[in-house]
């Protein structure tokens, strides 16, 4: 059917549609005006069948490949915390996260994955809110032993760098230690190989950006603060990392990763500051339980030096933080999932400190956690906790009660 062959076949039931409505104006008293809709929208829905019928194949243009090979997903969490304790402490609810996953497979071997978050609802020069680019990388698929990815990726670092969306882990709020101790979320530019080395074995090693001593200004979150994200990162010193993890016995994972380079970034009077940050972590899962427990350790060269360059006198030599958990799958009933948990939790932000250095309140804390997370189906959950804190923080207190929504897709 050529376009002026669909054109006179609309035209004609258009003006079918006219004259039927015409008839039944006219007898008012034997049809509704509903029914009058009724018969338009049916006419409507015909012309509709008929005008994509007359289209060309969408394969024929490539349309339906590019949707086959694209993918979209994403993941947002919405949370209030209720504070007492400190003398400034507000309630508060924020829309954290909103985020959503790009995906392009350009042929049997070469993809794209990337991830747009926004944070805090609104981001602009006034608000606390930021739009970030959490990943952006080209992902190359050799053989199920080597693969490789090049562009801006999450370090694998603990549980939670790589995997963080709400319906994957315990608690409103993720946990301390995979928050001050090892940065989240953690993202480097550069090049990695990945796979399986042996069945149940997988690794990752590669060489990245890293850290910028100079920008270190929080204390309370380890060296995250020097974190470049990919934002116009210094790269006169890059870095090595590498990641294990086991999942051969059933129920079990046992991993690690380590990440090292130097921060000085050529900056003078620095020097090298090399920093070395680690993590041992296991999960066993059996029967309704599922136990976790992680420790990560980091250490910073020429912590007085950074302190004498930045004016600032609170850069640690070390830091570290570890945590257990358990949860119990106490009720299942098709998709719904309700799993009370309980958490304990150490860290110490400057837990060695240089001769020119002074602590800072609340740089090491230990933390209870104890709350339930209830799954509507494995993708969307609902979350609760309350937690009690060993130091006070006076803008946060020391009890914290915290209520959440999340979802991933």
């Amino acid at each position: 059917m050529t376009s002026v062959d669909i054109k006179n076949h609309l035209n004609k039931k258009q003006l079918s549609a006219a004259l039927v409505l015409a008839l039944f104006a006219g007898n008012a008293t034997a049809v509704t005006v509903e029914e009058k809709i009724e018969l338009l929208q049916q006419e409507i829905e015909s012309l509709k069948d008929q005008v994509q019928s007359a289209k060309p194949n969408n394969s024929a243009t490539g349309i339906t490949g590019l949707a086959d090979r694209t993918t979209i997903g994403g993941y947002g969490e919405l949370n209030y915390n209720s504070f007492s304790g400190g003398a400034t402490a507000k309630d508060k609810i924020d829309a954290k996260r909103f985020v959503l996953f790009f995906g392009h497979k350009f042929n049997d071997m070469v993809s794209l994955k990337s991830e747009l978050e926004l944070e805090h609802a609104i981001a602009s020069s006034g608000d606390k809110g930021e739009i970030e680019l959490e990943q952006m990388y080209l992902d190359f698929h050799f053989t199920d032993k080597i693969n490789s990815k090049v562009g801006l990726f999450l370090i694998p670092s603990g549980f939670l760098n790589e995997t963080h969306e709400p319906p994957t882990f315990f608690g409103v709020e993720r946990n301390q230690v995979e928050t001050r101790i090892i940065p989240s979320t953690w993202r480097e530019a550069g090049v990695a190989l990945y796979g399986e080395v042996l069945p149940a074995l997988k690794y990752q090693v590669g060489v990245t950006t890293g850290f910028s001593a100079k920008k270190f200004d929080d204390p309370l979150f380890g060296i995250k603060s020097a974190h470049q994200e990919g934002q116009l990162a210094e790269a006169e010193d890059l870095s090595l990392h590498a990641a294990l993890n086991y999942t051969g016995i059933n129920g079990l994972l046992v991993g690690g990763s380590v990440f090292t380079g130097d921060t000085g970034q050529s900056e003078p009077g620095i020097g090298n500051a090399r920093l070395t940050l680690w993590d041992v972590h296991t999960r066993y899962q059996t029967g309704n339980w599922d136990l976790r427990a992680l420790y990560a350790r980091g250490h910073l060269n020429n912590a007085a030096e950074i302190n004498d360059v930045t004016a600032r006198t609170d850069a640690p030599s070390a830091f570290y933080g570890w945590f257990a958990e358990a949860a119990y799958h106490a009720w299942k009933s098709g998709e719904m999932d309700f799993a009370p948990f309980i958490r304990y939790e150490k860290y110490d932000s400057q837990a060695s400190l240089p001769f020119n250095s002074v602590r800072v309140d609340s740089s090491k804390n230990k933390v209870w956690t104890v709350g339930a997370n209830f799954w509507a189906t494995p993708q969307v959950l609902l979350k609760a906790d309350y937690q009690v804190y060993d130091e006070k923080d006076e803008d946060r207190g020391d009890k914290r009660f915290n209520l959440g929504m999340g979802y991933m897709f």
